[in-house]
């Protein structure tokens, strides 16, 4: 049986919409699948917590959540209308980019629609457009202004979108004056009950156009392109939607745009490994440098930064340097960069080295010979390995 969805966000039934969007925000960001390295557990309850957010923030879908439970999501509601939510992980991502300030504040998600959702402006709302947009780990860690080139359809110039021709305008439809819906009455054993469609003259656009423009058909629109500026925020990640409210396109005869939605696809950086906010560099270090400590510089998203080697290092021993990975969206500081260390054996000597190894050998200790003591302690937690 599917769990009940305010106890899923953990909120009373009373609550209000401010409690939902507070206790949703927290519950995603626990198991949100970039804080989770990819665990398939913390992904299924990220997409559980989302479903449960978009109809707990939203009245109307909240009222026949609350009347006819988990059925009103199904179609089975009491003749409620309803469509069916069935959310992947990529949507369950936009409705949260889309909530929690990433990129241009949020815009109209494709599941306005659901419940019955929406009214007559909604049904000529523009098309999203969709477009992918490139970025490196340094721009990741310092926020990035990019730019695209759209081709698309916009606002006829000639009619000013409205459709109509110079000199006319839009005139009220004749079969639904100017309200875009129709209501038919029918009787049933219930009883009366009252129906309501969009208007099959005008679309549910309320007015028609008799006399369309030449340019654009009565459509309102032309083919055109336009350069659309990109405010990407610090530390992002793959899979992440930057959505910029009515950037996308118009809808006919003046209808609301639609949004521009970019996903982000992040090149990867072959210095570092990432996991989430935080970054791991692996860093080959000598012999000498292991056993006498040493001072080297290892390379970060910002610079170069200086880390101290303890002497008696081992392969695989892993240092951290704090708040030098990535910057954690939406919650201020940083991640940490884990710098995991390779003892570097040459293969190659030269006479003076095999010379000075030679000595070291006739005075340097055993290794220990069983799997007891700090060398191999130190060495299993190294390598992940658990009693």
């Amino acid at each position: 049986m599917k769990q009940d969805f305010y106890d899923v966000l953990g909120v009373p039934r009373d609550c209000s919409e401010a409690d939902v969007k507070k206790a949703y925000r927290k519950l995603a960001m626990e198991c949100h699948p970039d804080r989770n390295n990819g665990d398939k557990a913390a992904e299924e309850r990220f997409k559980l917590v989302t479903e449960a957010y978009e109809v707990l923030r939203d009245p109307q879908k909240r009222a026949a959540y609350d009347r006819y439970g988990h059925e009103a999501t199904r179609g089975g509601g009491g003749g409620g209308g309803f469509s069916s939510m069935h959310f992947d992980l990529s949507e369950a991502l936009m409705v949260f980019m889309r909530d929690f300030g990433i990129g241009g504040g949020g815009g109209a998600s494709a599941f306005e629609s659901l419940f019955g959702g929406g009214g007559r402006r909604d049904r000529r709302r523009g098309h999203d457009i969709k477009v992918g947009l490139k970025l490196t780990l340094a721009e990741v860690a310092a926020g990035a202004t990019k730019t695209v080139r759209i081709k698309s359809l916009e606002t006829c110039p000639d009619c000013a979108g409205t459709g109509a021709k110079a000199g006319t305008q839009p005139v009220q439809c004749g079969t639904c004056n100017g309200s875009g819906e129709v209501r038919r009455q029918a009787h049933s054993l219930f009883g009366q009950f009252l129906t309501v469609s969009p208007c099959p003259t005008c679309a549910g656009e309320g007015t028609v156009v008799q006399s369309p423009c030449e340019r654009c058909g009565g459509d309102g629109r032309v083919r055109g392109e336009k350069t659309i500026q990109i405010d990407v925020p610090a530390g992002v990640a793959d899979h992440h939607y930057l959505t910029l409210r009515g950037q996308g396109v118009p809808g006919p005869r003046n209808g609301p745009r639609g949004d521009l939605i970019a996903v982000l696809d992040i090149k990867e950086d072959a210095r570092f490994e990432r996991h989430g906010d935080d970054l791991v560099y692996d860093l080959a270090i000598t012999i000498t440098q292991a056993a006498l400590g040493a001072e080297v510089k290892v390379p970060t998203p910002y610079g170069e930064s200086m880390l101290r080697i303890d002497p008696g290092t081992q392969t695989g021993m892993a240092y951290r340097i704090r708040s030098k990975g990535l910057p954690r969206l939406g919650e201020g500081g940083h991640g940490d960069m884990h710098v995991r260390v390779h003892v570097w054996t040459p293969n190659k000597l030269s006479p003076e080295q095999r010379k000075l190894l030679e000595k070291l050998r006739e005075v340097e200790d055993a290794p220990p010979e069983k799997e007891t003591g700090k060398f191999w302690e130190t060495l299993r937690r190294a390598l992940g390995h658990r009693e």
